[in-house]
């Protein structure tokens, strides 16, 4: 995994996890790779790897079932999107304005871009 220096490691994982979930590789209410086996799998140290876990853990997204392993809470998807969403409204969009209106971008421009990223996206998908 390629990581930004701008962000924590470990936030930069538990939205990795976050991704799985919404897209469905981590289904609600199942297993997730344990603490060491995600740690392979994006080359981390274990104990990055436990509080990414311990970050989700607290934001209700992921629960522990003693000598099971760490399980998809119930509901997460929907609160992974609800956090998400709130955190772009309160955080980047008012960035995203402004450099649309500091660059004089057309909002027919801006528009048109998004619908040909979603139909990417769609395919990619399908």
């Amino acid at each position: 995994m390629n990581f930004k220096e701008s962000k924590a490691i470990y936030l930069q994982i538990a939205d990795r996890i976050c991704d799985e979930i919404i897209f469905g590789q981590y289904p609600e209410e199942e297993r997730i790779p344990s603490v060491r086996e995600y740690a392979s799998i994006v080359e981390v140290n274990s104990n990055t790897a436990m509080r990414s876990f311990d970050y989700l853990q607290s934001q209700n997204i992921i629960y522990n079932k003693r000598g099971i392993g760490y399980f998809v809470s119930a509901g997460a998807k929907k609160l992974i999107l609800s956090l998400r969403r709130k955190r772009f409204i309160e955080e980047d969009l008012e960035w995203f304005f402004h450099q649309i209106y500091t660059l004089d971008i057309p909002m027919e421009k801006i528009e048109n871009m998004y619908n040909e990223f979603s139909k990417k996206q769609n395919s990619i998908r399908q």
